[in-house]
């Protein structure tokens, strides 16, 4: 299943991302892995969950983005959920392309039995209309 965080900068999505992802790493059986841009959540996500910082691999764009979570996926048949911060700033301000991206991983979530939060920074109204198909938004 893939869940969107959407919001303008500012509007508490951050705050969600880290309850959201403190609270798996509580209920899983498996592991949790935190994807962001920059170390700035390190003292905010649990010790127990993964975090990964998209800059150090030099992470760019959807097609390495998406590639990179399949890697994660098929290198850790444990990994129950997964959360993206700063997805936007990650593949480029490009809606067509978050629309594919949501597509790989709805994909992806169901063929790993994987849980994935792509926290977007943009309002509502800026997203495409086929996104409310394809993925929950909180």
């Amino acid at each position: 299943m893939v869940t969107l965080i959407v919001g303008k900068k500012g509007s508490g999505k951050t705050k969600k991302l880290i309850e959201r992802a403190n609270e798996a790493v509580k209920t899983s059986d498996g592991n949790v892995v935190v994807i962001e841009k920059g170390l700035k959540l390190t003292y905010d996500i649990s010790h127990q969950a993964r975090l990964v910082d998209s800059d150090s691999y030099s992470i760019s764009g959807l097609d390495a983005l998406a590639g990179f979570i399949s890697g994660i996926c098929a290198g850790n048949y444990d990994v129950t959920d997964i959360f993206v911060d700063s997805t936007l700033k990650i593949i480029g301000q490009d809606m067509k392309a978050l629309e594919e991206l949501i597509e790989r991983m709805n994909k992806l979530s169901k063929e790993a039995n994987v849980n994935i939060v792509l926290l977007v920074s943009a309002d509502k109204s800026e997203l495409p209309e086929g996104i409310e198909s394809l993925a929950s938004q909180i």
